[in-house]
């Protein structure tokens, strides 16, 4: 494991995430990991393996020990269940995400950060350079793939935008993701794609902030530098197991999931900075609707 306890890959992550929670299942219902193996008909270094995060777990696994743990809550089994899938492998077809038809094209990280995205709670989110993707127009994201993948052929960048279009599907289903973005003025300002695709991304981010779910802040030019990251980044929260919080860290040509619980506190402290010396929510609107009619 690299120095701080960083996990370059998700499933790493999430492996680790839930064998701890199978763990204290376990522990709740009152069974040593000898019991619960002899319950479920395996040996007790596989229990052993699959909480301490070595082995992955197969969804039909998990649903296993849960039914032999009594854990009835719908929600909480739905998020362990998913924990399973959506990264390098999931071998179970029944209970694959949406995003596993696009696993020729798409890398496991990127699976795995989707997979996260779907299931977790809430989101809260610093960018720096360009709009979130899930803000981003099917104009805009094309342009900003095209100039991250500039050798990509045109059917993949596509793909890739149909990807990102998909992934905004957590913020209007059944239990919607609650996002709280906080973007820098210098991402409203940069002109991506031309005059027209930047000024139809403004008009949309100006709908999307509509929505009682989505919480969007500018971070103007005018408050200087509260904190001293410079990068993005990303907290993701879920409802049923804190543990499972982690930030992600976008770079080049990879992710990098900090799940230190100190790593979250100095993350949502800086987030809590941001967010106290960008404009209000009501602020933020008026400013991009301002920028936007000059687009």
């Amino acid at each position: 494991m690299p120095k701080g306890d960083v996990m370059r890959y998700g499933p790493a992550v999430r492996r680790r995430k839930l064998g701890a929670e199978l763990r204290r299942l376990r522990d709740l219902a009152g069974l040593t990991s000898g019991e619960a193996a002899r319950r479920v008909g395996w040996h007790q270094s596989k229990v052993s393996r699959l909480e301490t995060g070595r082995s992955g777990a197969r969804p039909s696994d998990v649903v296993r020990l849960l039914d032999v743990y009594e854990v009835a809550d719908p929600e909480l089994r739905a998020l362990l269940e998913a924990l399973c899938g959506g990264g390098a492998s999931d071998p179970e077809g029944s209970r694959r995400g949406w995003w596993y038809a696009y696993r020729d094209l798409l890398p496991p990280a990127y699976r795995d950060f989707i997979s996260l995205e779907s299931e977790a709670s809430a989101a809260s989110t610093l960018e720096t350079t360009v709009v979130p993707g899930l803000l981003q127009t099917p104009d805009y994201a094309r342009a900003v793939t095209r100039a991250a993948l500039p050798d990509l052929p045109r059917p993949q960048v596509d793909t890739l935008v149909e990807v990102r279009i998909a992934r905004q599907s957590v913020l209007r289903g059944a239990r919607p993701l609650r996002l709280h973005a906080v973007l820098d003025e210098a991402a409203l300002r940069r002109e991506v794609g031309g005059p027209g695709v930047m000024a139809g991304q403004l008009r949309h981010l100006a709908e999307v902030a509509a929505l009682p779910q989505v919480r969007l802040q500018v971070l103007p030019f005018s408050a200087g530098m509260p904190i001293g990251i410079t990068g993005p980044f990303i907290i993701f929260s879920f409802s049923h197991i804190t543990d499972l919080d982690v930030v992600v860290l976008d770079h080049l040509t990879s992710s990098l999931y900090l799940e230190r619980k100190e790593d979250l506190r100095a993350y949502s402290a800086a987030f809590d900075t941001l967010r106290t010396n960008a404009l209000t929510v009501k602020e933020s609107l008026t400013f991009i609707t301002k920028i936007g009619g000059g687009a």
